[in-house]
């Protein structure tokens, strides 16, 4: 049985809907794994909380799962020290993580939606998995930079991968991925209605103009925002049923070392279907 940490921040709907698919799958017979605590770097006694509400649903929704839920208050550690120093202060609050955590011998452990930004020492004690919005060799950035960057590209194929925590924020080694076109059907007209748009504008008015809610972008952002949560469930499944693993930050399939990431595609559209 795969033995997970789950990390989350835990401030609205789309944490709990992660967790939520996760025990599904358990209850359901088709994950064998554990969720050995869920740690939250919020404990909801902060003087400034806007998502408190949002969050104690969550740490409800943790109890009730019986999942042992470790709360540490990143506003509330070391206040004088993060306005000195913010990477001292990072170190020291993954110190604190490490000592709340490693008691509970977790085997992989996954961020899921959580906001802070893991410290190195964290990263290389333990293997932490991160989504972020895009392909393996697709744009760096928030989920808006990457999509205006795939339509500033006239890209054809965009996605999502789940990649190993580093130091260095989104750029650890790619684990696990899915993609999807974003031309032809359902695309090429949107295509072409935003090259009409670049005629009288640049690129950069329209996104000040429209934002999000420039259809284009949004259609993107649509297609890709579904496919990241069963891309989640799919690779703790690929980890749960030893498809892959990873042994000293290198992924494996088997006793073969990986060249590449190892492609959902099919896993996650069939969990579309």
């Amino acid at each position: 049985m795969l033995r997970i940490g789950w990390f989350s921040t835990g401030r609205g709907p789309g944490s709990r809907n992660l967790l939520k698919a996760v025990m599904d799958e358990k209850a359901k017979g088709k994950l064998d794994i554990e969720i050995a605590f869920v740690f939250c770097n919020w404990d909801n006694t902060e003087d400034s909380n806007p998502h408190k509400d949002q969050r104690e649903i969550f740490f409800d929704m943790v109890r009730g799962y019986g999942i042992p839920l470790i709360l540490s208050s990143w506003k509330k550690f070391k206040p004088e020290l993060r306005r000195e120093n913010e990477d001292r202060w990072r170190a020291e609050y993954g110190k604190s993580l490490r000592e709340k955590t490693q008691s509970f011998k977790f085997d992989l452990g996954i961020l899921a939606g959580y906001m802070l930004w893991v410290d190195g020492e964290t990263c290389k004690t333990y293997d932490l998995l991160n989504l972020h919005p895009a392909l393996p060799d697709g744009p760096k950035g928030t989920w808006e930079d990457v999509i205006w960057e795939l339509i500033s590209q006239k890209a054809s194929r965009q996605g999502a991968m789940i990649h190993m925590c580093t130091e260095e924020w989104d750029r650890g080694a790619p684990v696990t991925y899915c993609e999807f076109p974003i031309r032809g059907r359902g695309y090429d007209d949107l295509w072409d209605k935003f090259t009409k748009k670049l005629k009288g504008r640049t690129l950069e008015q329209i996104r000040d103009d429209e934002g999000t809610e420039e259809p284009l972008f949004k259609k993107i952002r649509e297609d890709g925002a579904m496919r990241e949560l069963p891309l989640i469930v799919s690779t703790i499944r690929a980890f749960a049923d030893g498809k892959v693993s990873i042994r000293d930050k290198t992924l494996y399939s088997g006793e073969s070392k990986l060249e590449h990431p190892y492609d959902l595609t099919k896993e996650v559209d069939a969990s579309l279907r």
